[in-house]
């Protein structure tokens, strides 16, 4: 792969589509969440603002590739996997803390899974697009 954009070229493309699509949505759901009820579950909805700014800063890193983009990629996809796993791991355990759904909680079955899967074709891509060493 080339430098410059090339974590948005090829299937990297389709990538940046769903990270964006998964910013816009888990930004709507958790502001309407606690816009509206903030004291019903304020852990689940942070933590789904947490998911929202993770994607937003794949997206963008994503789009704008690099070196820098793609280190700043690599933690951000790292620390959502992390999230998935834990929150989703949590809202089995601890259900009253999750008595909504979020985007993160039941490993996203809400969305279909695509919060589990997301992360792990995140890090792949990455890899697979890693820079030369300097």
């Amino acid at each position: 792969m080339t430098q410059g954009n090339a974590l948005s070229q090829g299937w990297g493309r389709a990538l940046v589509f769903v990270y964006g699509i998964f910013a816009v949505a888990a930004t709507g759901r958790s502001a309407v969440q606690l816009g509206m009820e903030p004291d019903r579950a304020p852990l689940a909805y942070s933590l789904s603002l947490v998911a929202a700014v993770l994607y937003l800063v794949a997206t963008t890193c994503l789009l704008l590739g690099g070196r820098t983009g793609w280190r700043i990629a690599g933690v951000a996809v790292s620390i959502e996997l992390l999230g998935v796993l834990s929150v989703g791991t949590l809202s089995y355990v601890a259900t009253d803390l999750f008595p909504d759904k979020t985007v993160w909680s039941h490993f996203g079955q809400g969305y279909g899974f695509l919060p589990l899967v997301l992360p792990f074709a995140g890090l792949a891509w990455l890899r697979h697009t890693r820079p030369p060493r300097a």
